[in-house]
């Protein structure tokens, strides 16, 4: 697994750690069992805090995509792949919303609206 930390992201750091990793869980990239790097390994690999790589491995136990376990480190959880799989279809489904939205108050055309997708998805990140 290849977590990449983009400076220029409006998210925060521990933010971006979660969201990758949970990306790789939900894709089944991290199977369930499989262990998680340590903390202090992962802060290390990604030149990062301690304290930033905590913050994004509590979110996830918190939300239910990892364990952990006293001395042993964390794992990932047994998931429910279509309800996760249905979560951010309904979240795909608000954002698109908007983007209709905003692109009739642009007067764009289905056409130029689907190009720009296409444009965003080619930029380095643009399906992340």
């Amino acid at each position: 697994m290849d977590i990449q930390i983009r400076n220029f992201s409006d998210d925060p750091i521990y933010l971006q750690i979660k969201n990758q990793l949970k990306r790789a869980i939900v894709t089944g990239e991290l199977a369930a069992g499989e262990q998680l790097p340590s903390i202090r390994l992962l802060a290390k690999e990604l030149r990062v805090s301690v304290i930033t790589t905590k913050r994004a491995y509590d979110e996830l136990e918190k939300e239910g995509f990892t364990n952990s376990v006293v001395g042993k480190g964390s794992f990932v959880a047994a998931q429910n792949s279509e309800l996760l799989r249905e979560e951010y279809l309904r979240k795909l489904e608000a954002v698109l919303r908007d983007a209709l939205k905003y692109a009739a108050l642009a007067q764009l055309s289905r056409a130029e609206l689907l190009e720009m997708i296409d444009l965003l998805d080619e930029e380095p990140g643009g399906n992340e």
